[in-house]
Formats: C-alpha cells, structure tokens, sequence
C-alpha cells in the first residue's frame, strides 16, 4: 500500500487574528491610515519576505507611536512581531524580514501615545509558504 503524504500549512485563521487584536486593543476603534506597510506583490520564498512599515508621525513628546503591531491571518501565531517606540525614536519606521505561510494580506496597527489605533495591510502572494508542518 502506497500513501501519498502532503505537508499541510500551520496557519491561524482570521477570526484568531481578530482575537489577537481585539486582546491587545479591546474594543477601540482602529482608524485606516497613517499606518505605510510594503511587502513585496509577489514573495516567491516565504521564508524570508522583506516588509517595511512607516507610520505617519513627528515623534515628538505630544505626538509620537507607542507601538507598532503586525498581524497575520495565515501564520501558525497571529501576532508576527511588535515593536515599542518612544519619541526618542526619532522615527517610526521597521525594516524586516517575516515567515509567511502562504498568499495573505498582513495588517499593521499602530498605537499612538494618545491612545488612538491607525491602520494600514498589504496583500502579497507567497508561491513558497514557510510555516508548512508534516
């Protein structure tokens, strides 16, 4: 007898995403805007996909992000990395490289000190998905 044996993908679902979010933030509302995300349209390895994140902000003591939040809605774990700034700062911007585990649209959320949630996602097509289990 012959099996044909078939790695599945380790993935979370959206509504664990939603979860994940709604954990950290509670119910506030979170804002489309302010928030850049660049992935690449098209990540032939997920193993390694470039993504760069910029938030909209002067980075002063009145007016800085507290933290910076990556979602994934297809990754074994919801929440990819988070980041914590403060106005020394001087910036809010990430450069990084994520495991993706397939085609998804990952979504960034940033905290404001004010208490305020922006947002920005962007979509990309993983044909290599990283997070595969046997």
């Amino acid at each position: 007898m012959s099996m044909l044996l078939i790695p599945r993908v380790a993935a979370a679902t959206e509504d664990e995403m939603n979860e994940a979010i709604s954990g950290m933030f509670g119910d506030r509302v979170i804002t489309e805007g302010r928030v850049n995300v660049d992935l690449p349209p098209i990540a032939e390895n997920g193993f390694s996909v470039p993504i760069d994140i910029s938030v909209d902000s002067p980075m002063t003591e009145d007016d800085y992000v507290k933290q910076i939040v990556v979602f994934s809605p297809r990754n074994p774990l919801p929440v990819l990395a988070q980041y914590h700034l403060t106005p020394m700062s001087g910036r809010a911007d990430v450069s990084a490289r994520i495991r993706l585990g397939g085609t998804q649209s990952i979504r960034v959320i940033a905290e404001m000190n004010d208490g305020t949630l922006w947002s920005g996602a962007k979509q990309t097509l993983v044909t290599l998905a990283a997070c595969v289990i046997d």
